[in-house]
């Protein structure tokens, strides 16, 4: 498009066509994987990642202190979502891996493993298909900012961040009576999870690390490290209470995760108004069209407008309002179409009132693609805000 032939007419269903498809998105992703990976052959690389087609696939950290119960939200939503838990154990469990057996060797000596061993471990993992396929969930990595730092600029970037938060009394308390089976590594308590069959309960293990003063030393490590890990992730972040019941806790972290983050997406309203007369439709259109800088587009407006100029759509409609005849629905649709096809509509939106009025009108309005993007009926505002006597 040149640039020095402005003001551009922009087809209607161009807009349309890029929102409904998601264009602006898909190329805002394959800019960003340009610019982290850098390859040498772009095109090549693009097309590699359109044939993966995971760029919804989730990819969520959960962070949280001691007791918090950050893994067993974890693998439920993992369960849930058919996504690869991803934890220390068993980044460093893995078999085939000369990275996680130099992991292994420095846990046994020291019971930890150092951060950029442990980033060596999660960027080796990211790239198994079963990752790439079905996304991943982080339990409690990055544990410091320099981690999160490095994890950033290798291009792991999480769409979802879950902070689980809780007093530490409470979460002394609660560490006090965690089990663990050692088979299915899934977390119980002896108040508030014990497991109803027996012989999960009698393999069930008491955790090393978990008494009053070790739980108290994990906590102050991990507030002093939090708050420089959270500026990392300001936009994608959620804070969670977590002394609330876990079913709780995970329909909160659900619900968070399959929400999808507002687009940069340059965005045309097309907003529909409904509602009986006396509803206050076009008061709220007019403010809507002063606020936003829509175009105000009234259906019984425009058949006024239209008998006012005497044009020939116009006498026809005269035609029929004389006799008192309702307009056809082809006539009012043709005339709807010329106005919102308009250039002013296409670039700045439209707020539409008066139509439809009944189903063959909004199917027809729908096969001609003015579909709307929002949707307002103030009849049913109104009806449910209403309180009995």
């Amino acid at each position: 498009m040149d640039a020095t032939s402005a003001p551009h007419l922009i087809p209607p269903e161009m807009p349309q066509y890029g929102e409904e498809k998601h264009v602006f998105e898909l190329m805002q992703t394959m800019l960003e994987q340009l610019l982290i990976y850098q390859p040498e052959d772009p095109i090549s690389f693009l097309i590699k990642h359109l044939q993966r087609d995971n760029d919804n696939v989730p990819k969520i950290v959960i962070l949280g202190p001691p007791a918090s119960g950050k893994t067993t939200i974890a693998m439920w939503l993992c369960k849930h979502l058919s996504s690869n838990l991803l934890t220390s154990d068993n980044l460093i469990e893995r078999k085939s891996s000369s990275v996680a057996e130099e992991a292994r060797k420095h846990y046994q000596k020291s019971k930890s493993v150092p951060g950029p061993l442990l980033i060596k471990l999660i960027q080796q993992r990211l790239t198994d298909e079963d990752c790439v396929k079905k996304g991943w969930i982080l339990d409690g990595i990055p544990e410091t900012r320099e981690q999160a730092l490095v994890i950033q600029t290798l291009g792991i970037a999480p769409r979802h961040v879950i902070v689980l938060s809780a007093p530490d009394t409470v979460l002394i308390e609660r560490n006090l009576g965690k089990r663990i089976d050692p088979q299915t590594r899934e977390i119980y308590h002896t108040t508030f999870d014990w497991p109803p069959e027996l012989e999960v309960q009698n393999r069930l293990i008491e955790p090393e690390g978990i008494s009053e003063l070790e739980t108290a030393q994990k906590l102050l490590v991990y507030h002093r490290n939090i708050i420089r890990i959270l500026p990392s992730y300001p936009k994608i972040l959620k804070t969670i209470n977590a002394d609330q019941p876990c079913v709780d806790v995970f329909y909160q972290a659900l619900t968070f995760v399959q929400s999808g983050h507002r687009s940069n997406a340059p965005f045309t309203p097309r907003v529909l108004l409904l509602g009986p007369m006396g509803s206050g439709k076009r008061l709220q259109a007019g403010l809507l069209a002063q606020k936003y800088g829509l175009v105000n587009v009234c259906c019984g407006q425009l058949l006024k407008e239209a008998v006012a100029d005497k044009s020939k759509i116009g006498k026809l409609i005269w035609s029929f309002l004389e006799k008192k005849v309702t307009v056809p629905d082809s006539i009012i649709m043709k005339m709807l179409a010329e106005r919102l096809d308009r250039q002013d509509c296409v670039q700045k939106g439209w707020v539409l009132h008066g139509v439809p009025r009944d189903l063959d009108q909004a199917q027809k309005l729908d096969s001609l693609g003015y579909i709307p993007n929002r949707y307002n009926d103030y009849a049913y505002e109104v009806f449910t805000t209403l309180k009995p006597d």
